[in-house]
């Protein structure tokens, strides 16, 4: 780590899958500034598993910690936060694989972590320096992933209902719900609630600026 540089901030976005944690992280990526934010996707981090059948995949509980390879991401936020360039991995979802492709992201003064699951384990959840959690209605949760998992996943609509009741709606029960209460910051209706995003773009800017004093060399007299 570079000695005139200070730890980078660390923030995270969690929520139910369809509340609009993607919307919130794409408002703080764009009014604080892409150039200066480090993106993680907690889905980027779904175990590979082209060492199973395709039949078998499918059958997964991708709603589970277990099915993320967690201990990666909290190695990629250490070694950013060191100043470091990690390589990200590209998940397939249509196949249920890791494409063996990466993208590399270099560190910034902020990184921004982004998934369902992320404070689910203490081991991740102490990395975050500002923890949000986004809180959704299950319905418009379930809507939303509908759409998504139909238009951008290759899913069909039975194939969906049936894993969000199999495995979704349970898992979010056992350990997305749970893990709210380890939120600095709840937003109702995500991205729509100007409110709340102002202030937690205003609380980032803050803590940045005073990064930036104590960066700062002394002044010589």
């Amino acid at each position: 780590m570079s000695s005139n540089k200070s730890t980078p901030l660390v923030i995270g976005v969690a929520g139910g899958s369809g509340s609009g944690k993607t919307t919130v992280a794409n408002i703080v990526l764009n009014r604080v500034g892409r150039h200066r934010i480090a993106y993680l996707p907690h889905d980027a981090y779904y175990r590979d598993l082209t060492n199973l059948p395709l039949n078998q995949r499918i059958q997964v509980n991708f709603d589970h910690p277990d099915s993320l390879e967690s201990d990666l991401l909290v190695e990629h936020i250490q070694r950013l936060k060191n100043w470091e360039t990690i390589q990200l991995p590209i998940y397939d979802f249509t196949h249920h694989s890791r494409t063996g492709e990466t993208i590399p992201v270099k560190p910034q003064r902020v990184i921004l972590v982004e998934g369902i699951l992320i404070y689910a384990e203490k081991k991740l959840r102490d990395l975050f320096d500002v923890k949000i959690f986004v809180d959704t209605d299950a319905d418009l949760r379930f809507i939303r992933r509908l759409q998504r998992d139909i238009t951008e996943r290759g899913r069909t609509t039975e194939n969906v209902i049936t894993q969000y009741l199999s495995t979704v709606r349970p898992m979010h029960l056992e350990f997305v719900e749970p893990s709210k209460r380890y939120a600095d910051v709840i937003i109702p209706e995500g991205g729509l609630n100007e409110v709340a995003m102002d202030m937690v773009i205003a609380r980032i800017e803050a803590l940045l600026k005073e990064e930036q004093k104590d960066e700062a060399p002394a002044q010589k007299d």
